[in-house]
């Protein structure tokens, strides 16, 4: 495998993605891996995700930028990058490209997969959850949706 997309966020999903890539490429290191995390700029809800993308979420960047509640943001997207950075790097892996996007999760996953030419996505699952039925969850969609293959860690 040359090319990893490894999809983070702050939840214990994210870890076992990260674990589970280590325990992977344990033998055979990745020549890239893209470290993507997506901001999600309303938090998990059901707003967020009706608002997906398009011109009100383009509104609301625009209105975000610059402002503390971005800045909070961007500072919790460095310290989880560098939280998978540093155990990736504990294990050998280093040659990682971070990601930094903003928008909804899956098509920012899937979109940067296009753009690094990643071959494998591995992304964390957090299990079965009740809301899923309404809205799905990000690593349901990024393995229905997905042209590469996906890995979902548990």
């Amino acid at each position: 495998m040359k090319k990893v997309l490894l999809a983070v966020d702050d939840t214990k999903g994210a870890v076992r993605a990260t674990e589970t890539l280590i325990k992977f490429c344990s033998t055979a290191k990745p020549e890239h891996v893209a470290l993507v995390y997506v901001e999600k700029m309303l938090g998990r809800s059901l707003v967020g995700e009706a608002l997906g993308t398009g011109p009100e979420m383009d509104e609301l960047r625009k209105a975000l930028k610059d402002t503390d509640y971005q800045q909070m943001l961007d500072k919790k997207a460095a310290k989880i990058i560098a939280y998978h950075t540093k155990m990736l790097n504990d294990a050998g892996i280093t040659a990682i490209k971070s990601v930094v996007k903003e928008g909804r999760p899956a098509d920012e996953i899937l979109a940067t997969a296009k753009e690094e030419a990643a071959e494998l996505i591995i992304i964390g699952s957090r299990g079965n959850r009740r809301h899923d039925f309404l809205i799905g969850s990000v690593s349901r969609e990024v393995a229905n949706t997905s042209p590469v293959s996906v890995l979902l860690a548990r």
